[in-house]
């Protein structure tokens, strides 16, 4: 828990859709107050994947410290417990250093269960996970998801077929504890921790604006070496297209394209318009929250309207550890 001089200090959050320029707000924060960024991504956290998340440069990275980088190997998976845990181990260890914590990313599934905490659901098995992977490899994903629907309807509704990853979730929790996963959800949530949040969201006025940014991003990643990137990684026995760290929105893409299964262009295409759907997501979600305050992530202005948004929030901080 924080400790009393800090547990009313608001945890600033840099959130918005892809694309639409919070690394930029977050190292103009890093130039005039001292914070160390927890990155709120579920992408960036995996090594050797750098251009198609977007992930900061070196050259920034050394600006400001910067957490919840490079922490696991495209072959492990990464929970959402597992990040609100040291997300909140963070919040406090930054604090103990005379430091303010900003968190900044785009995965909204971290956001929530950081907020509002998480039901305690069995661990992982590995052997499980391994068994459902092959029949859906066997069977196809909607197979499964038809078996979820025996064992737990209520789960198996709100899932598309295809979603390949919580209908597998799903029915490992099943199969590990003979309990449907929505029998775990109606139990009380638990937090990691209890800390004021306030919320800079960055969303476009025009959605189509921000499309237009998406397609530009996706093309700068090509001209980096996007494809060579996914190469390098697919070129491991270990990896695989079921895996959280390949399914994410551009590596699944370019990945089916170095499978023979469409062109380069078609990729693009398809790489673009799942990041669109991505933003449309992102951007539903962060409507969904009252007391977010909202700057338009294309205006000339970003940097400016976020700094005067957040500067007494900062200076009440920073006021804070001075006195200490």
């Amino acid at each position: 828990m924080p400790t009393p001089d800090n547990r009313h200090q608001a945890i600033i959050c840099i959130a918005g859709p892809t694309a639409s320029g919070k690394s930029a707000s977050v190292l103009a924060i890093a130039q005039r107050w001292p914070i160390e960024i927890i990155n709120v991504d579920s992408a960036t956290i995996y090594k050797g994947m750098d251009i198609g998340t977007a992930k900061p440069s070196k050259a920034e990275q050394a600006q400001t410290p910067q957490h919840l980088l490079d922490i696991r190997d495209p072959a492990q998976t990464y929970s959402a417990a597992e990040f609100t845990r040291d997300a909140a181990r963070l919040i406090i260890a930054i604090q103990a250093r005379g430091r303010i914590p900003v968190l900044a990313g785009g995965t909204m599934m971290y956001y929530k269960a950081l907020r509002e905490g998480l039901n305690e659901l069995p661990a992982a098995c590995t052997q499980i996970r391994q068994e459902l992977d092959d029949f859906a490899h066997q069977h196809g994903w909607p197979a499964l998801h038809a078996e979820l629907a025996k064992v737990d309807p209520v789960t198996a509704a709100r899932l598309a077929p295809n979603d390949s990853q919580r209908v597998q979730r799903a029915m490992e929790i099943y199969r590990i504890s003979g309990k449907p996963m929505s029998a775990f959800l109606e139990q009380p949530a638990e937090k990691a921790g209890e800390f004021p949040y306030r919320t800079i969201s960055l969303e476009p006025e025009n959605r189509l604006d921000l499309h237009a940014r998406i397609a530009l991003r996706f093309d700068q990643m090509l001209e980096k070496g996007f494809v060579q990137e996914v190469k390098q990684l697919k070129q491991r026995p270990d990896l695989h297209a079921d895996l959280p760290s390949i399914r994410c929105v551009g590596y699944r893409q370019i990945w089916t394209h170095l499978n023979g299964e469409y062109d380069l262009p078609a990729a693009r295409e398809k790489a673009i318009a799942a990041t669109r759907q991505l933003a449309k997501r992102q951007i539903t979600w962060l409507r969904a929250q009252p007391d977010r305050a909202r700057i338009d992530c294309m205006a000339n202005n970003v940097v400016e309207q976020v700094i005067d948004a957040i500067a007494p929030d900062m200076d009440a901080a920073l006021q804070s550890i001075s006195q200490k």
